[in-house]
């Protein structure tokens, strides 16, 4: 059953298309100008010594440790498990990762490798990453992960539904599949590149919520335009202003581009000062990344070392 759900006070926005439309609509236009100046401004902040210490851990914490290949073997899932339990086997006080991210199909092989580590494991589902399939094969695919033991599901939404303005359609899709989902978190992707305006976004965020989402994301990392600070900014808005509005808390996940220490902090920056410290924490907030972890333990080298390490020390994942 979802664990969010919209207070009363929001129910009847879902009763039909025509209200679900007019509310989506109704939502306050956003200032892409403004959006995109301040997402550049909190960017400049300068993080350092140990508040940058603190930034790395908590964003290796944060990591969605993900591989999404058609060329995923077995082997490959296991040694992902195995990064994401012990990220730096010479140093032991390095966080696990919140989860790994892999294909429904590799969901109990990924279960086995981070057994008794506290790492999660994540699925993509419902068709990844273009969701042109049926809801029942959707929903199938979301079955099927749960029963491999999948800790949460992340699904795509339609887009082609949601830019011809069926928002019900998209909105019972998610409702659907948060009910197959079970107790997993639900992770809804909008795959932010191709909603064409920061408009879309704010309303897929507001529609994502309404209908359940435990995690709102940006992108599948498939497409030219993933996550961004400005549509990540746009979405801790929208969680923010959710929770005041319903009580009810849901979290965020930017997808893909996201490489360097730097670009982390950048985006902790955007959670601390958008959201605000309640979001600082990897229940709440997400990155889903494959190249980021690498990049965040050689930063952690060099602060306690003072020497940035060779090209060995980390795995090529």
């Amino acid at each position: 059953m979802p664990t969010n759900a919209p207070t009363a006070a929001l129910a009847d926005v879902t009763s039909s298309g025509s209200t679900l439309r007019r509310f989506l609509h109704g939502l306050p236009g956003v200032d892409a100008v403004g959006l995109e100046a301040r997402a550049a401004s909190l960017g400049t902040r300068s993080i350092k010594t140990t508040a940058k210490a603190y930034a790395i851990d908590l964003a290796i914490s944060m990591v969605d440790l993900t591989t999404l290949e058609g060329a995923d073997t077995p082997g490959k899932v296991r040694a992902l498990g195995a990064k994401a339990a012990l990220p730096d086997p010479t140093d032991r006080t390095t966080p696990t990762t919140a989860a790994v991210c892999v294909y429904p199909d590799m969901v109990a092989v990924a279960k086995q490798a981070v057994a008794g580590s506290g790492v999660k494991v994540a699925s993509v589902a419902t068709a990844f990453p273009a969701g042109r399939a049926a809801l029942s094969v959707k929903l199938a695919d979301v079955r099927d992960a749960v029963a491999a033991g999948a800790d949460e599901i992340d699904m795509v939404i339609d887009r082609g539904a949601f830019l011809a303005g069926d928002y019900l359609k998209v909105y019972d899709e998610i409702v659907a599949v948060r009910e197959a989902s079970g107790a997993a978190r639900l992770k809804v992707i909008f795959e932010t590149g191709e909603l064409s305006t920061y408009d879309n976004i704010r309303r897929a965020s507001w529609l994502g919520m309404l209908a359940g989402a435990d995690f709102i994301k940006t992108s599948t990392g498939k497409v030219a335009v993933n996550a961004t600070p400005a549509n990540t900014l746009l979405m801790l808005e929208a969680v923010r202003d959710f929770r005041a509005q319903t009580g009810v808390q849901v979290g965020v996940k930017p997808a893909g581009g996201i490489r360097t220490s730097k670009d982390a902090i950048k985006f902790l920056v955007l959670v601390n000062e958008t959201a605000g410290e309640d979001w600082l924490d990897n229940h709440w907030f997400r990155f889903g990344a494959s190249s980021l972890l690498n990049d965040l333990l050689m930063q952690r080298q060099k602060l306690a070392t003072g020497r940035y390490s060779g090209p060995d020390y980390v795995t090529v994942d």
